[in-house]
């Protein structure tokens, strides 16, 4: 049977508080597990500003309306604005989306500072991130993390050997084809398989509605059996819920069982997960390069 796991990243302040329970609410009313994946330090979303040099970042600024979506407030966070600390001000709403029955995990601590510098950055950098995130997580949730998803899709060689070390049992990081299980040791990787709705729409002039089609059409293709769909709190929690919701109903329609990520690794016969590299890779409508599943 076909599936879909869907990977929620919550990344900023607004997200947290406005998009995270929205998306709750709908998917609660349709009985659809899903992953949620926390912001837990910070919102510095501002200083992300920085990569409008980045080669496709202006274009894609442009594309999804960036201002309406985050808000101008949340574009000044970390310049003018102090940067609110999201976990301490919006536990609440953390707890109550693990207390509805989802699947909660860590994004990132400081999504902008990870984005931005993880790639180089040293074990040292890694390992003190990773441990704020845990950390927050830990308070909020007063249970430890399992699931891990990288802001960006972005990591560095020391962080798969870092999750085993902090105690995560499934990692969705990378973008890809199929589970596998990182080169040189890590935990279980799911990667994102389908395109998002932000790297689609604006393109050849999509619209949101081209672009929920494109992602049905592609999920129907027989390979890989099972998807993995990443969306944002900021996005289809706000002006894309609508088209949100028609790719649910879509997908139930179609018939797809849908899982959380813990689901979706549960459910896989761990003799068959291949290995494979991590490599620093592009993905159409996407600013820079992020982390990539090698191809066979």
């Amino acid at each position: 049977m076909r599936g879909i796991t869907l990977k929620v990243d919550v990344d900023t302040l607004r997200g947290t508080r406005e998009g995270v329970p929205r998306l709750a609410g709908l998917l609660r009313r349709m009985q659809i597990p899903a992953t949620f994946l926390f912001s837990l330090g910070p919102d510095h979303t501002g200083r992300a500003l920085r990569r409008m040099f980045r080669r496709g970042f202006l274009s894609k600024v442009r594309r999804t309306s960036v201002a309406s979506h985050y808000g101008i407030r949340t574009l000044l966070y970390g310049t003018l604005l102090p940067g609110p600390d999201i976990g301490r001000l919006c536990s609440a709403e953390m707890r109550q989306v693990a207390e509805e029955g989802f699947e909660v995990g860590v994004h990132t601590y400081d999504h902008v500072k990870w984005q931005d510098g993880v790639e180089r950055a040293s074990l040292e950098w890694t390992l003190t991130q990773m441990r704020l995130a845990v950390e927050a997580f830990e308070r909020i949730f007063d249970f430890s993390p399992r699931v891990h998803g990288a802001a960006g899709w972005q990591l560095n060689e020391h962080v798969p050997a870092l999750q085993q070390q902090l105690g995560f049992e499934i990692a969705s990081d990378t973008r890809g084809q199929r589970p596998f299980l990182p080169a040189g040791g890590g935990v279980l990787q799911l990667p994102t398989t389908l395109a998002t709705l932000d790297e689609l729409i604006g393109r050849d002039g999509a619209t949101a509605d081209d672009a929920v089609r494109a992602i049905l059409a592609r999920s129907r293709l027989d390979d890989p059996p099972h998807h993995v769909f990443t969306l944002h709190a900021e996005l289809e929690g706000g002006a894309y819920l609508p088209q949100f919701e028609m790719l649910l109903r879509a997908w139930q329609e179609t018939g797809f069982q849908f899982r959380t990520l813990g689901q979706a690794a549960a459910a896989l016969d761990r003799a068959s997960i291949q290995t494979s590299r991590i490599e620093s890779g592009t993905v159409e409508g996407r600013a820079g390069t992020l982390a990539t599943q090698a191809l066979p």
